[in-house]
């Protein structure tokens, strides 16, 4: 079968196969393979100038028709970064020569939505934090939760963290070694700046990406220290050679994975009433929502920029000497 055959035939998950070649990160993924599905549904749907149309031969009204359906349960934020996955999808399938034109271009045109580059978000307090902290019951679940308040690091950061990332006394107890950045600097995490989905770490490979610029060691305070403490207590036997700090409990010892991560903040969240379905990144408490956390806290706490940039892994090293050497900008 040729490429656009194919594509033709199974026009969605050929874009999913081939995002993933460019290297799409997992959540990336995740969502336009949710926004088309969703669009395919709608195809079949009642709702559809013409139902039962398939993706390569709907046309401007079905696009139109699909947009106008999303704003019955989206925030107008919401329905512009649907609307733009779509077109993307088909601005990628006419280049490729599997479709003739893309219908979303002048739907997109004429959208009074836009995708919010800097939504307002959800505003939690310190309080409220530390009430959904103290309303984690389960080991591992309130491990993942302080491990992404206290450090800031992204999903797929999180899980891939090995034993030897961790700098504290009882990983003395599994017999690992700390690796060599971190074995000079007691309550300390190393997060690796250089792992690629695909890449092999440790004898595993790893099936999803860090993203910060530059490998970061990020302090461990004492809550964080206790929290992680009592999780490796109970933490089932590994899977993997590497020794993966998070081991699912329901998948017994599997290393957790992004969606894993996700399904948990997610649930935890909707106990509060800080997550609806539907809704978007300027209402729902995610795992990249406490990313937004630490870093306006620690921000607000120590004014001073560079540092959190630097903890956040966005910068190299030799920015805590320059921020050393300047004012806070407060």
């Amino acid at each position: 079968m040729s490429e656009t055959s194919e594509a033709t035939r199974e026009p969605v998950s050929y874009f999913i196969e081939e995002m993933e070649y460019h290297g799409k990160s997992e959540r990336t993924l995740a969502a336009y393979e949710r926004t088309l599905r969703r669009f395919e549904r709608f195809l079949e749907s009642e709702r559809c100038p013409s139902p039962g149309v398939d993706t390569g031969r709907a046309g401007r009204r079905e696009c139109m028709a699909w947009v106008h359906a999303l704003r019955d349960d989206l925030a107008a934020s919401s329905v512009a970064t649907y609307a733009s996955y779509l077109h993307r999808f088909y601005d990628y399938m006419v280049r490729v020569d599997a479709f003739e034109e893309n219908p979303m271009a002048l739907v997109r045109e004429e959208m009074d939505e836009t995708v919010e580059a800097d939504p307002t978000r959800r505003e939690v307090t310190i309080p409220d934090m530390r009430e959904l902290v103290a309303g984690v019951g389960h080991p591992l679940d309130r491990a993942l939760v302080v491990t992404l308040l206290k450090t800031g690091v992204r999903v797929g950061e999180l899980c891939n963290l090995d034993l030897r990332d961790l700098n504290l006394s009882v990983v003395n107890s599994f017999g690992v070694d700390p690796r060599p950045a971190v074995e000079e600097r007691p309550q300390s995490l190393y997060v690796n700046g250089a792992i690629d989905r695909g890449a092999v770490v440790n004898d595993e490979e790893r099936t999803a990406a860090n993203k910060r610029r530059r490998s970061t060691v990020v302090p461990v305070d004492e809550e964080l220290e206790t929290t992680l403490t009592r999780w490796l207590a109970v933490r089932p036997d590994p899977r993997s050679s590497a020794e993966p700090l998070f081991c699912s409990t329901r998948e017994w010892g599997r290393r957790v994975t992004p969606a894993m991560v996700r399904r948990t903040v997610r649930e935890h969240a909707r106990e509060r009433g800080w997550y609806r379905e539907g809704a978007g990144s300027d209402e729902n408490v995610t795992p990249h929502y406490f990313r937004h956390f630490f870093t306006t806290h620690l921000r607000d706490r120590t004014g001073d920029r560079g540092v959190v940039k630097y903890l956040r892994g966005d910068v190299a090293s030799d920015i805590i000497e320059e921020s050393a050497r300047s004012p806070p900008d407060r």
